[in-house]
């Protein structure tokens, strides 16, 4: 193959690799880190499935866009709750 060949070659795989995008994948910590939370609660939220997640040997990956998503959702649920009164009633107690 002449080199000319070759460059063309090395070329076209490079055009490839630029139109198919890889997903940005973020670890366990830098998940906790953007959520703002402990390493284990993110754990918590990969493994119980509330968060999208591949596991890659024994550790976890999280596609950026499978957080978007995560955020997504946890936006329009508390939007269509609106403002209701959470957790238990109050009862006062007498002082006397």
């Amino acid at each position: 193959m002449s080199q000319s060949e070759h460059r063309k070659t090395d070329c076209d795989n490079t055009d490839i690799m630029e139109t198919t995008k890889t997903p940005n994948l973020l670890t366990v910590r830098e998940v906790a880190e953007l959520l703002r939370v402990h390493q284990r609660t993110a754990y918590r939220l990969i493994t119980g499935g509330s968060i999208k997640a591949i596991k890659i040997g024994s550790q976890w990956r999280v596609p950026e866009s499978a957080l978007i998503d995560f955020l997504e959702k946890g936006w329009k649920e508390s939007a269509s709750q609106g403002k209701k009164k959470s957790g238990p009633a109050q009862f006062k107690l007498p002082l006397d």
